[in-house]
């Protein structure tokens, strides 16, 4: 079970870690000055968040093989079909509407997730998800803000709005997806139940495109496989940035 709740963590924790790199991304490249630190706190607590799941994984990891292995180590030494995060969190930062549409349909599935955890039986994995939801209410709330004011526009932010939404949408369905480690650690009581997740998901996007004067995109083909190690093209080059100082200098301590 060690094993398997190792892998959870990783999980939970990737998703975190590869939109909060998204979003570092930006920084000093927002619309506005305001827009621009927000975003870089957005990122600094999606990485808050990566070091309290990391932590812990790294803690059984060291139980199960006693061998050290750092919160480091599981974040910047793992190969690319060792991570398990959702497409949609990995995909480009193309335009602002792109970057907030993608972290309101990640939002809106996050603080979904976190309320379950909240009440999970691993009482550690139930502390961060306390701890995480009060900072995930406002990712949500900037976020679902913004998707509305840029909807519900000017004719080009609306234009711009609605490509982002297209573009983004075939991405959602993996989210509440449930893997076999997922349905085992639901089983367990230590994860979410993705299925409960799943219709409450939607029917909160579908309400708040209605507001922003949006559209759901028709006759979209879901894509997946991130969770299962399978990714874009976009997530060798997001790790490229991320792993070169470790595997530059091995074992470099600060």
């Amino acid at each position: 079970m060690k094993n398997k709740l190792y892998n959870y963590l990783l999980l939970l924790g990737d998703n975190a870690m590869i939109i909060g790199h998204r979003l570092s991304e930006l920084c000093g490249h927002g619309p506005s000055l305001e827009t621009d630190i927000a975003l870089t706190n957005i990122s600094l607590d999606m990485f808050g968040q990566v070091r309290n799941y990391f932590q812990y994984a790294a803690e059984i990891k060291g139980d199960e093989t006693h061998m050290g292995e750092s919160e480091d180590d599981i974040a910047f030494l793992r190969y690319e079909h060792e991570y398990k995060n959702a497409l949609l969190v990995e995909q480009k930062n193309v335009d602002f509407a792109h970057v907030i549409a993608r972290q309101y349909f990640f939002d809106a599935y996050h603080i979904l997730l976190l309320k379950q955890l909240c009440n999970s039986k691993d009482g550690q994995i139930a502390a961060i998800a306390n701890k995480s939801l009060k900072e995930v209410k406002y990712h949500h709330r900037f976020s679902s803000e913004w998707v509305k004011r840029l909807g519900d526009g000017t004719d080009i932010s609306h234009q711009k709005m609605q490509a982002a939404v297209d573009y983004l949408y075939p991405y959602l369905n993996e989210l509440t997806e449930e893997t076999e480690l997922e349905k085992e650690m639901k089983e367990a009581g230590i994860g979410a139940d993705l299925n409960k997740i799943n219709k409450q998901y939607f029917a909160n996007i579908e309400a708040l495109l209605k507001e922003a004067t949006l559209e759901i995109p028709e006759n979209i083909f879901s894509q997946s496989g991130g969770k299962k190690g399978v990714h874009s093209e976009h997530l060798g080059f997001i790790l490229a940035d991320l792993q070169y100082m470790q595997r530059a200098y091995p074992d470099m301590a600060w």
